[in-house]
């Protein structure tokens, strides 16, 4: 989108676990790495490969009409297919067989063995494709949360949103585009819980999402065998531009308390912004009892407080604070 300011994904190339932690982790942006070994899958995984090793075991698949995936508004459907069948069709432009129609869109999103207890782990679904994978290890072995087996038919575009973990996308198979935005434009994302409103983000409405344009658009393309790592909190969108297969990797970088147990999917807010967030709609409750004018004098007030005790100020904001109040 030619009115939103567009930056590329800084890309590096044969990076070792000691320079990913020194160099890249702590400045907390997305970076594309290339040539890091993922082991023989890159060349390995064709379709008839991944039918044949991944067997006739069931899977459970988002089907879509269209190629624009929408999780609000839920225009697709769950169909489940022996994972060989839906591979060759997830491969195909048209289809002989289908559920909606001959240019429906297929998605899968691997799951744990108790999908509401388990996160995926691509070594326990699918033991056999996990030999030709090899897991980087730019993180502790404790603080693996998850492996996420992700496949979509040629097209396909998901919807944006954040995670609330770290991870890494490897790409092993296809092309995919992926646009990414700061946590610090979250205002400008028109958010409904972890996913933006904003589904057509290359041609958006402005006139209903005339705040958008202020988002600083990042933006990558990522080839088979790139790596792709994705910081907690940073909002991300992509679009297959051919059938692909990818893994996604979750670690969790802050302490284990801090996650909510019952998430298997590794989506969920942190525990202390979930009681936090509770306790802003109490609040706002409680501003209700106020007349207007109060309600807005005093809500600004709070925000007030909020920029000032919560958010991240840049240097040249602390400084010129220590400049007034010399």
């Amino acid at each position: 989108m030619d009115c939103q300011e567009k930056l590329e994904v800084p890309v590096y190339t044969d990076v070792d676990r000691e320079t990913f932690l020194r160099d890249i982790y702590p400045l907390r942006r997305p970076v594309v790495l290339k040539r890091v070994p993922l082991g023989p899958c890159v060349r390995a995984w064709t379709v008839s490969y991944l039918a044949e090793k991944g067997g006739d075991r069931e899977v459970k698949v988002h089907v879509s009409p269209e190629p624009r995936m929408d999780f609000l508004h839920k225009n697709f459907v769950y169909r489940t297919l022996p994972f060989d069948k839906f591979i060759q069709r997830a491969a195909e432009a048209k289809h002989s067989d289908f559920f909606i129609s001959q240019d429906e869109s297929y998605y899968l999103r691997s799951l744990g063995e108790d999908v509401r207890k388990e996160p995926a782990d691509l070594r326990k679904q699918f033991p056999e494709l996990a030999e030709d994978f090899y897991i980087p290890q730019f993180f502790e072995p404790e603080q693996f949360f998850s492996s996420v087996f992700r496949i979509s038919s040629p097209g396909l575009q998901l919807w944006t949103h954040y995670d609330v973990m770290d991870n890494l996308l490897a790409q092993v198979t296809g092309r995919k585009r992926v646009v990414l935005y700061s946590p610090k434009d979250a205002l400008h994302l028109y958010l409904t819980g972890d996913k933006s409103e904003v589904l057509d983000i290359d041609t958006p409405d402005l006139q209903r999402y005339p705040e958008f344009v202020k988002a600083c658009r990042y933006e990558c393309v990522l080839e088979p065998g790139d790596l792709l790592f994705i910081p907690a909190l940073w909002f991300h969108n992509t679009l297959a531009l051919q059938f692909g297969v990818g893994v996604n990797v979750f670690w969790k970088h802050l302490p284990p308390e801090s996650y909510d147990k019952k998430d298997p999917y590794g989506n969920k807010d942190p525990v202390a912004a979930t009681r936090a967030l509770q306790a802003l709609e109490r609040t706002l409750g409680i501003l209700e009892e106020l007349p207007p004018e109060y309600r807005d004098f005093y809500a600004r007030r709070m925000v007030s407080r909020i920029q000032s005790r919560a958010y991240i100020r840049q240097p040249m904001e602390a400084a010129q604070e220590n400049l007034d109040t010399a």
